[in-house]
């Protein structure tokens, strides 16, 4: 890693950039032993710039704002930061500090056409596609789930593998990489899974991954064996994949905040186990069960608690439950990051 010294005041930009690198200096180079191109930056939650995320991945260095637009002598500051620190990145600017988080900002033409170039980054040797610019928001992989991803690559070896709200697959195929014998995705979005099936292409895999395209309740629901009606409450429901009940050694559940449909609403903070319950009876007795929960204000032992009390009532009591916590590049201002990760024996 080049060491940089830059002019700046007291609580500066520059001085808060300098000193997120100087505290990623030993992940930056394990990610380079584990052949790991894509790792936060710049966490300005706890770094000294709330809204403010700086991410790498490949090529790209990834700014992105959520509270405000960035004035341009604050951007050019942090690109000629990079410039010196990381030479060689591709500065891209997404502002998301409107509603619903979209990206707003125009580019140069040039600039956009980069932007929206389809990429590769690795992580710990497996391919991933990227691109800064797409037609959802969100990066399609999740930096901070990295930790998780690497213990599912420590479980998966001759097991089966789950993946449900499944996005662009990062788990199954990390799973699928580190040998597990099945690997299953299910998302309801068309484009997401695409992408996933993507990633599988990018990596040599020694099985055929399945990719689902479905709500999480019905697929959830069969493979735990309750069973998903065509008609309730006198009202025919969607469509939906029929699937043959199954449990599964490893399941990953990464459900999103808040999320509605004919077949059911996920709530992250009022109604975890309502997808906890069809997760852990679609888990094999003597399996493991990953819990994601990435709301900031849910408090992480009263989760646990809930999802303890679910377990027990639905007569698969937790055996062993695991935090997983995100690696170095995302630290937390109270030791709580908003992404909880519980890996459960259960």
């Amino acid at each position: 890693m080049n060491h940089v010294t830059l002019p700046s005041g007291p609580g500066s930009l520059s001085e808060c950039l300098l000193s997120a690198l100087s505290a990623r200096r030993a992940l930056i180079e394990r990610s380079a032993a584990e052949r790991t191109t894509a790792y936060r930056l710049f966490h300005g939650s706890a770094e000294g710039c709330g809204g403010l995320t700086i991410d790498r991945y490949g090529d790209v260095l990834l700014i992105q704002t959520f509270h405000r637009t960035l004035e341009d002598d604050e951007l050019a500051e942090i690109v000629a930061f990079y410039a010196a620190a990381q030479p060689g990145l591709l500065p891209i600017y997404n502002d998301r500090s409107s509603a619903n988080s979209r990206v707003t900002n125009t580019l140069p033409a040039e600039t956009m056409q980069l932007a929206e170039q389809p990429r590769m980054v690795s992580e710990c040797g497996i391919n991933y596609r990227f691109r800064a610019r797409h037609a959802g928001q969100d990066p399609w992989l999740f930096l901070d789930l990295r930790a998780a991803r690497k213990r599912v690559m420590q479980d998966a070896k001759d097991k089966s593998v789950l993946n449900l709200f499944a996005y662009t697959c990062g788990v199954g195929i990390a799973a699928a990489v580190a040998g597990a014998r099945e690997v299953i995705n299910i998302d309801f979005s068309e484009s997401a899974l695409a992408v996933g099936k993507e990633n599988a292409g990018l990596n040599r895999i020694p099985i055929s991954v399945r990719f689902i395209r479905s709500d999480f309740f019905p697929a959830a629901r069969q493979y735990a064996g309750l069973g998903q009606s065509q008609i309730v409450r006198r009202k025919k429901l969607p469509d939906f994949p029929k699937l043959v009940a199954q449990k599964f050694d490893v399941v990953f559940l990464d459900p999103p905040r808040h999320a509605k449909s004919a077949f059911g609403v996920v709530d992250l903070v009022n109604d975890y186990a309502a997808v906890f319950k069809p997760a852990l009876l679609a888990t094999s007795e003597g399996g493991t069960l990953y819990c994601c929960n990435n709301v900031g204000q849910v408090d992480r032992l009263a989760w646990l608690d809930q999802l303890e009390r679910s377990a027990r009532k639905a007569g698969r009591p937790i055996r062993e439950a695991e935090w997983i916590e995100p690696e170095e590049d995302f630290p937390s201002y109270d030791g709580n990051p908003p992404l909880k990760v519980l890996r459960l024996s259960v």
